[in-house]
Parts: C-alpha cells; structure tokens; sequence
C-alpha cells in the first residue's frame, strides 16, 4: 500500500477527472473556494450517493447531501482542509481513497484547527470519476460540538469555553 504524504489542496494542476488524483483535487479545490457548481461536479447525481460526516449526519443521494455544501458555503464561518496521509485503491470503475484531513474553521474572532479522518470512494461514469460516497469524523467531541455549532449558527461558542 502506497500511503500518500503530499497534501491534495485543491490549488494543485489538474485537467480532469480521468484519474483519481484529479477527481480529488477537484474535490478540494470547490471545497476550499466555496465552489458549488464544482461541488456538484464532483459527485454522482444519483440517489446512490451517500455522506456520513460531522455536519450532516448520514444524506443518502444529491439532493439531501448538497444542502450540506449550500449550508458550508453561504455561511460567514470559513472552512479550509487539505488531504494527506492517504492511501488510492483502485479498480477498473471504483477507487476507494482514506485517509486524514487537517484544517481550520475560522470566525471573526477565532481559528480552529481541524483533524478528521476521511475516505472517499468514487464511481467511474462515462470515464469520469464521480464521488459516491464521504465518511468523515472528528476524534476529539468537544471540537466537532463547536464545528457543528458555528456551521450551523447556534450561537457563540469556543473552543476555550467546552474545554
């Protein structure tokens, strides 16, 4: 197994989504500039899709998991992550991708630095890569109540103030 250093962060060179690299450069590229219409690019536009992560819970198919992004994206809290430390294991339609993301959400008055464990797996469709599944989690509870808290507006907390 190829276990992967090099951060993905979405600003690297890519011409398509032809081959797994490029699809998750994609990926991170629409998350990290609020890019919906690339967001949406990047997934399978099937009820097949699905994401369990620290925001939305589990989202079965496009239509339930894009209002995650809408919510990520129109909010004043900005979201950055990059992926590392990740393995590709590929098949002739499906690769799997896992590994960790870090990051920070950032408010008017504080940064917070962000640790998830991540995998990605993506479907070949027409010979490109489309995302059909996301699971992600935060180790740390007290840190993913606050990432929940202040996507999700529910008022004003710390970090410090959960500690």
């Amino acid at each position: 197994m190829n276990i992967v250093k090099q951060a993905i962060t979405g600003s690297e060179e890519n011409e398509n989504q032809k081959m797994p690299y490029d699809a998750l450069v994609s990926f991170y590229r629409a998350f990290n500039n609020k890019d919906f219409a690339l967001m949406q690019a990047n997934w399978l536009q099937t009820e097949e899709a699905s994401m369990s992560n620290p925001l939305g819970g589990i989202k079965r198919g496009w239509e339930e998991i894009k209002m995650v992004y809408q919510k990520i994206f129109s909010g004043e809290v900005r979201v950055y992550v990059e992926f590392y430390d990740y393995s590709i294991d590929e098949t002739e339609n499906m690769f799997i991708a896992a590994g960790r993301e870090r990051g920070r959400l950032e408010t008017e008055n504080e940064t917070i630095d962000l640790n998830i464990r991540t995998s990605r797996v993506y479907r070949r469709q027409d010979n490109v890569w489309k995302q059909l599944h996301h699971h992600g989690s935060m180790d740390d509870p007290k840190l993913l109540a606050v990432y929940q808290n202040l996507i999700f507006d529910k008022g004003d907390v710390s970090y410090d103030t959960i500690k």
